[in-house]
């Protein structure tokens, strides 16, 4: 058997470890970062703050146009009521009235442009409410399974952990220590299978020498090219 059979077997377990722990940390992210949810909630406010304004500015022109609907009647009071008797004062009592009622059919207008921007808006925050209901009920589907994916993961993660101390056992200490400085050097990775005469790592060809000594040598064999641990079986 070679020197890097254990190392080979800490290898497939450490990448499976490692590619758990992406898992969980991608799950976790994704768990914690409710980006989403607080941009539809933000599309509420801004709804909300949107439709409260245009409600203010429509009750202003309603109360704009009230006035002067009340000006025009005591205009209209004083012209016809008999207690104006100068003709100049009812030639101007008369252009006033014009000029009232010129007014406010301008306000009118202005009042139903308001009242047709407030029926936008309150169109617009029902909709954002009905978005965030959606965004909230699907999320929750999904944390769901994200958090059933990340119970699997730490009970698979548990076990992988429990296997990696007793593959850990088995292999020489100063072989451990080779391999655990190459994981770091080099990605994670440090024991490379020979596979069709060449490093599973990098992909060079290996002399039949290389993959002979891997393949059986009491000490550990490196690839040539990236320097990982070669393992024959």
């Amino acid at each position: 058997m070679s020197a890097s059979f254990g190392l080979f077997r800490l290898q497939q377990v450490d990448s499976r470890i490692n590619h758990i722990e992406i898992r969980l940390a991608k799950i976790q992210e994704i768990l914690d970062n409710d980006a989403e949810l607080r941009d539809a909630l933000e599309q509420v406010k801004a709804a909300e703050v949107e439709q409260h304004d245009l409600e203010r500015a429509q009750q202003k022109s309603e109360e704009d146009a009230h006035n002067q609907q009340i000006k025009i009647q005591q205009a209209e009071s004083s012209l016809y009521g008999g207690s104006v008797h100068n003709p100049k004062e009812l030639q101007d009592l008369q252009a006033d009235i014009v000029s009232l009622k010129k007014h406010l059919a301008n306000l009118e207008e202005r009042e139903l442009e308001a009242m047709l921007k407030t029926e936008t808006a309150q169109s617009a925050l029902k909709t954002a409410r009905a978005n965030i209901e959606k965004t909230r009920t699907r999320l929750g589907g999904e944390h769901r399974q994200l958090l059933d994916e990340q119970s699997s993961l730490m009970r698979d993660l548990e076990s992988l952990q429990s296997e990696r101390r007793a593959t850990t056992n088995e292999v020489v200490t100063e072989l451990l220590a080779a391999y655990e400085d190459l994981r770091k050097e080099r990605r994670g990775i440090a024991v490379a299978e020979v596979s069709e005469n060449s490093c599973g790592a990098c992909g060079s060809s290996l002399s039949p020498a290389i993959q002979q000594s891997a393949r059986r040598a009491a000490q550990l064999v490196y690839c040539p090219s990236c320097g990982r641990i070669l393992y024959a079986s």
